[in-house]
């Protein structure tokens, strides 16, 4: 009898796996290390529970996103438990306070459960986003069954910081698709969302102290048209977000364990600001919201004690919103010539015996300290290297690999951004004709992958300094939300494997195998993407560009 029993058990047990969808652990970013065991696999059925015994939300969160990946992935609609006395093949949630690192995690696959540990919520989520990855797209109506293959996976981030940013200045985009861009950074194990928020060309972040940087500030009145042209469209253009707005996606990004990191780009790339309150400029105006693209010469009065009672202002309320650690205050491209042209500004250089070159690093300490007041740190562009500023403060490395470095050395944090390697509005392919406008420079899929943020080159003191990586989408010629995920996809798949896999471990032609099934993925939720490692899809979004 016993037998017969064992027999007719082992019969269905081959049924299910003939004709099985099976699941592949080998997805971007590629894991640290996937161990595969000899027994048999773990079959994910409509009677799977997920199994969450922790209160925690975020963790109450991770299981609801768990149940939503599988459904969107595979149709079926697991339910959540939160008892560990389940009978029925389980999927489980585990802390395990053991475990090293924040952000590691561990995937165990075996017949009767499969198991996701982490010490914190964010390290499970990251295993559930490779579970989530693994599984098999299954068409509607399939009842094709879901065969897991038996495993353990362990693995955790290289670098801490892990970004993309969002240019929301040059171009508007509404809070839907902010938030579907952090699901984008959900999808690709990053961290950290840096939302420029403001810029010569638009104020898009409601500062209650200084109603008229969005009265006036988030408007212009038309927008330049195409490459270095004097050809304006004279077409009304305006948005910014509330700050109700932002408490909302700054919620959505941490149920999805992503921090937000605005930007006020200060003390250059204020036309904007200038012209809501013209006072703060050097020459007094009037200013008007900037329609072309580049740099403007006009720049916040250094010598104006009104500018930083307004920037402090600023400050506190952009404190009050966003939780990180961390103020992006900018930095970059600023112009001295309205400086040399201020009695205030040539009078404080000359009480601080500064040139007036020098002049930011001024600006910058003052406003670091300003911000260190309030429990924050500051991020800024590489420029602000070029004052003696405190090496409390975090550099963002645009300007290639060399000014992080250097800053490493000085003792800096450094966070990598290269133009080389991480401008995603640069175009994608040789051809221009296959692309839409944008920028002219060449920034493929594979030369990003090539990022190595913290090279063996570089001395071992300054490496230690290097917190990540990040890539920019700037939107001078990204102005609708389709075009804004075909400039990042697929790049960003590549970035995220620089970001998060050892770089011994990396492999590009190995990446491309891997990243068909990510582009399946972008499918199944309609993101629009470059073809150019497709080329015989070629046609399949274009119209969507």
């Amino acid at each position: 009898m016993h037998k017969r029993i064992f027999m007719v058990m082992a019969l269905c047990a081959s049924l299910l796996q003939v004709g099985a969808a099976e699941a592949d652990y080998h997805v971007i970013p590629l894991p640290k290390q996937i161990t595969m065991s000899k027994g048999n696999p773990f079959h994910l059925l409509p009677t799977t529970q997920i199994i969450c015994t922790s209160s925690d939300d975020l963790m109450q969160g991770n299981a609801r996103f768990l149940c939503d990946y599988i459904k969107e992935t595979t149709g079926l609609s697991l339910s959540v438990g939160s008892s560990s006395k389940v009978k029925t093949p389980a999927i489980m949630l585990v802390i395990d306070p053991k475990m090293q690192g924040d952000e590691a995690y561990k995937l165990s696959v075996s017949p009767k459960k499969l198991v996701i540990s982490g010490r914190t919520p964010a390290g499970i989520f990251y295993g559930i986003q490779t579970l989530r990855k693994s599984l098999p797209i299954i068409k509607a109506g399939s009842s094709e069954p879901i065969m897991l293959p038996a495993a353990e996976i362990t693995d955790a981030p290289r670098f801490a910081y892990r970004g993309m940013m969002l240019d929301c200045s040059r171009h508007f985009f509404s809070v839907d698709f902010v938030k579907r861009f952090i699901d984008l950074l959900a999808l690709h194990n990053m961290n950290t969302f840096h939302w420029h928020l403001t810029d010569d060309q638009g104020w898009r972040i409601e500062i209650k102290k200084y109603p008229k940087l969005t009265e006036i500030g988030s408007k212009r009145t038309g927008t330049i048209m195409g490459h270095n042209t004097d050809v304006d469209d004279g077409q009304p253009y305006g948005g910014f977000y509330t700050q109700q707005d932002a408490r909302d996606i700054v919620e959505y990004a941490r149920q999805r364990h992503i921090t937000v990191i605005p930007e006020i780009d200060m003390p250059g790339h204020m036309k904007a600001a200038l012209a809501a309150y013209p006072e703060l400029g050097c020459t007094g105006g009037p200013y008007e919201v900037g329609h072309a693209w580049g740099i403007y010469k006009d720049v916040l009065c250094l010598g104006n004690e009104q500018v930083f009672r307004f920037v402090n202002a600023i400050i506190d309320e952009v404190a009050d919103i966003f939780p990180a650690k961390y103020i992006h205050i900018g930095g970059d491209e600023t112009p001295t010539t309205r400086w040399g042209e201020c009695p205030k500004c040539q009078k404080v250089a000359a009480e601080q015996n500064l040139k007036l070159n020098k002049l930011q690093a001024y600006f910058t300490n003052r406003v670091e300290k300003y911000i260190n007041g309030k429990g924050r740190k500051i991020i800024g562009w590489d420029e602000i290297l070029e004052g003696d500023i405190n090496p409390s403060a975090t550099i963002m490395s645009w300007r290639g690999i060399e000014p992080g470095e250097r800053g490493a050395k000085l003792g800096h944090d450094v966070i990598m951004t290269p133009t080389s390697h991480c401008y995603f509005d640069y175009g994608q392919n040789k051809d221009e004709n296959t692309e839409p406008e944008g920028q002219h420079p060449l920034l493929t899929v594979e030369k990003v992958y090539s990022l190595d943020p913290a090279p063996e080159t570089m001395p071992a003191d300054a490496r230690k300094h290097i917190l990540g990586a990040q890539a920019n989408l700037w939107s001078e010629y990204v102005a609708y939300p389709n075009r804004a995920e075909y400039a990042v996809l697929p790049r960003m798949a590549a970035l995220c494997e620089v970001q998060w896999t050892p770089n011994e471990q990396k492999n590009f032609n190995n990446f491309k195998q891997r990243v068909n099934h990510m582009a399946a993925i972008y499918d199944l939720h309609h993101y629009v993407y470059a073809l150019h490692l497709w080329p015989e899809r070629f046609n399949h979004n274009r119209i969507e560009w």
